[in-house]
């Protein structure tokens, strides 16, 4: 009986049908104001949230962010789409580590270290686009490889 009971176990281990999303996590949902987000990195999830969402309007605003590096970053590139009805609109992209030039105190962490982001960010827009739309982000290191990456979903219906 118990050698059946562990050969069902395993029948139903090897082919269970396992979702490759990660689960969407709120950011933040007040008023006409909802941001939720999906890591679209197959093999990482990492935890990101803001302060209040009502800060997102307003030029700076303190986000939380954390992850375990899978990757080193000697250098980091961002690149940000802004993506409406499945068409990307927009494009941003900044280098955010390299050598002897580092924006961010995590430069230089190496695999397997804890990546912690506890601040101010400032977007470098006055106000967030109203509608329903994706802004997809990926960071990569100088070896082309995704350190981090996800879908965030905005939808604001405030009236400025």
């Amino acid at each position: 009986m118990k050698i059946s009971n562990v050969l069902v176990l395993i029948l139903v281990l090897l082919y269970m049908d396992a979702s490759t999303e990660w689960p969407t996590h709120t950011v933040c949902k007040e008023d006409n104001l909802e941001i939720h987000y999906k890591s679209c990195d197959p093999q990482q999830d990492f935890a990101f949230s803001i302060d209040h969402c009502a800060d997102v309007t307003t030029h700076t605003f303190n986000i939380r962010a954390a992850m375990v590096l899978r990757h080193n970053i000697k250098e980091l590139y961002l690149k940000v789409d802004l993506i409406i009805n499945g068409k990307t609109v927009l494009t941003y992209s900044e280098t955010l580590c390299e050598p002897g030039h580092s924006k961010l105190v995590f430069c230089g962490k190496k695999k397997g270290e804890h990546l912690y982001y506890e601040g101010p960010v400032t977007l470098g827009i006055k106000e967030i686009p109203q509608g329903d739309y994706t802004i997809a982000a990926r960071l990569t290191n100088e070896d082309h490889v995704t350190v981090a990456c996800a879908d965030f979903t905005v939808k604001n219906y405030l009236e400025y």
